[in-house]
């Protein structure tokens, strides 16, 4: 007499929690203009195109009539993060076998499952004003910044 019992146990997943999918959220990998650049970056004296190099083309560029020449760099960022994750367990135990003519079959299952979340979203602002001499360099400049 042949007896054969199959046992199966499968699906063991875990989930995040909103926790750490919070922690999860990246920005924009891009460089990004922000204050810390701009003090590191510029000083009195650059010239015009040392300037571009460092931030790049400005948004707005005026001219008054006393030839100086302003270059305003003007940025509002909005970011929105999602982050989602689900999983669960399941379990599954079953047998069979053929003892004398007769089939037997039992079997037993059991599942739970459960998903979790966070998102993110905020808002920057950045305004650099760049005045530049009759020579083209740097002869004052001022930014202003906020974030919410």
């Amino acid at each position: 007499m042949k007896y054969c019992y199959v046992l199966t146990l499968c699906m063991l997943t875990g989930c995040m929690s909103a926790g750490e999918h919070s922690a999860r959220l990246h920005s924009s990998r891009e460089q990004r203009l922000t204050v810390g650049v701009v003090q590191k970056e510029i000083s009195n004296g650059m010239s015009q195109a040392d300037v571009a190099a460092s931030l790049g083309s400005p948004n707005i560029v005026t001219k008054d009539a006393g030839g100086t020449e302003t270059w305003i760099y003007d940025k509002i960022a909005t970011e929105a993060s999602y982050s989602n994750d689900s999983g669960g367990i399941s379990g599954m135990a079953g047998g069979g076998g053929t003892p004398g003519s007769s089939l037997i079959l039992g079997g037993i299952g059991a599942g739970y499952s459960a998903s979790s979340g966070a998102s993110a979203t905020s808002q920057r602002t950045l305004t650099v004003i760049i005045k530049f001499d009759k020579a083209g360099q740097v002869n004052d400049f001022s930014y202003h910044s906020s974030r919410f």
